[in-house]
């Protein structure tokens, strides 16, 4: 409730920006999904406005959700599978850690995965492996 009584949208919009606050509708939403370990939260067609206030944005979702268990959907099947290796480490970083460590592509390559593709952190593995 508002101090002062009830007041007309054109005074509520006034307020709301002497304080910083903008509000804005989202239009031709088709559906929100909120995720939990254990359910989703399925909205279709809601009503969504984003509030922000001083900078932080705040989402409100109106509408009646569908709540299902999360095994349910894809994403579960998604979610069990291993991640993907990246296509690889660039050209350069292989070459430079063959070359630096003395060992063979497939040597370089692995290592630069181990240390997250970082070229000096393979070379010092590899190279204090050697010893």
């Amino acid at each position: 409730m508002i101090p002062g009584g009830p007041r007309n949208q054109r005074q509520m919009e006034l307020m709301m920006r002497r304080l910083g606050m903008k509000t804005e509708e989202v239009a031709g939403v088709e559906e929100v999904v909120v995720r939990t370990r254990t359910q989703e939260h399925v909205f279709q067609a809601p009503e969504v406005t984003i509030l922000t206030v001083q900078g932080v944005r705040t989402y409100q979702v109106v509408g009646e959700p569908e709540i299902r268990p999360r095994s349910a959907g894809p994403t579960a099947a998604a979610a069990a599978a291993p991640p993907a290796r990246p296509a690889g480490p660039p050209e350069e970083d292989v070459r430079l850690v063959m070359e630096q460590a003395n060992v063979a592509r497939e040597e370089a390559i692995e290592a630069l995965f181990q240390t997250h593709g970082a070229p000096a952190e393979a070379i010092l593995m590899l190279l204090s492996r050697g010893r």
